[in-house]
């Protein structure tokens, strides 16, 4: 990568993204919306982690190549952000910190593996956006979390619950992070929901070992029915200001919306209602979030992927401060 593409600061530190003015968006390396390897700087506000890890997923694989997807359709992102007035790549560092490596074989190493890389993550980059992969993911990120800033609030953003118990008596798998993470204490019971699910159960009382876990569900109907606003004001006043992380699960869209995912279903949210939905949350406190089950296998013109990128385009919006209004422009 040549430097010189990167803007740069007044005492060299390179920000931003690559110059495309310089060279084209299409061959420019390939780290999240152009913005610098972590190698080229010495610190970073927020950093971009991938974890290409998918080994327990429950229907169709392919989500390992989730973070290579979305970092390829996040070419297309541009330095501001209009409708959050943000720079979201100029107002903070962002570096992308490159893949986890894991054993893909055994699973609990590999949460383990996940854990120790979102520990060190946190070491360089105070926040992190974490592109999976399967959303197994997320528990070793809160329990790396939960280490530094104890009980998490979580913002899930999925048509599915994943709060079941097990499956054929695995107790780690991508329908299951959120009850670990509840048993193991690592999140707050007064303060997460659920945004989006939808479609069958198991049965009438998984809705009922939900809430005892501590999570409010805004099913996709209500949001539907009710709007955008009334859920956003639903979150924040559960939310209020305790450390929260957004986990968002692709299929929370509909499928016309995002295709490429391993377990979708119908009735699901648009694209501009999630994202105006986490544009609205930026004055919360968030500490992470992540982005999963991106599996690129079922996408087609990358209709998933950006609107993936977006996602993550948003929730480094809502981490950058708001600009002074003297004129910024770059190409």
């Amino acid at each position: 990568m040549t430097l010189g593409n990167h803007k740069r600061t007044s005492n060299g530190s390179i920000i931003g993204q690559i110059a495309t003015t310089e060279v084209p968006r299409f061959a420019a390396p390939g780290t999240f919306g152009l913005v610098p390897d972590f190698r080229e700087v010495t610190r970073a506000d927020v950093g971009i982690l991938g974890v290409p890890f998918d080994s327990t997923v429950s229907y169709r694989p392919g989500a390992r190549f989730g973070p290579e997807h979305i970092r390829n359709s996040s070419r297309l992102l541009r330095p501001y952000n209009p409708e959050a007035d943000k720079w979201p790549f100029l107002g903070q560092q962002v570096a992308d910190l490159g893949d986890v490596a894991f054993n893909p074989y055994d699973i609990s190493k590999a949460l383990n593996s996940i854990e120790y890389a979102v520990s060190q993550a946190m070491e360089f980059a105070p926040k992190n956006l974490i592109l999976g992969g399967d959303h197994s993911i997320s528990l070793p990120v809160l329990r790396a979390l939960a280490k530094k800033h104890g009980p998490v609030s979580v913002i899930h953003f999925d048509a599915h619950l994943d709060t079941w118990d097990t499956y054929f008596d695995q107790p780690y798998l991508h329908g299951t992070p959120f009850r670990r993470a509840a048993e193991e204490g690592l999140l707050d019971p007064e303060g997460c929901t659920h945004v989006g699910t939808r479609g069958g159960l198991y049965g009438n009382t998984d809705m009922l070992e939900d809430q005892a876990l501590g999570f409010m569900t805004i099913r996709c109907h209500e949001l539907h029915l009710d709007g955008v606003q009334v859920a956003i004001e639903r979150i924040k006043q559960r939310v209020l200001d305790r450390p929260t992380y957004i986990s968002v699960d692709i299929d929370v869209l509909d499928p016309a919306y995002a295709p490429g995912t391993g377990t979708p279903e119908p009735g699901g949210m648009a694209s501009w209602q999630l994202l105006h939905i986490i544009r609205s949350l930026s004055g919360l406190n968030i500490i992470g979030g992540d982005i999963m089950e991106v599996a690129p296998a079922y996408d087609h013109a990358e209709i998933t992927g950006f609107a993936a990128a977006h996602v993550g385009y948003e929730l480094l919006s809502a981490w950058a401060p708001i600009p002074s209004h003297g004129e910024m422009k770059t190409r």
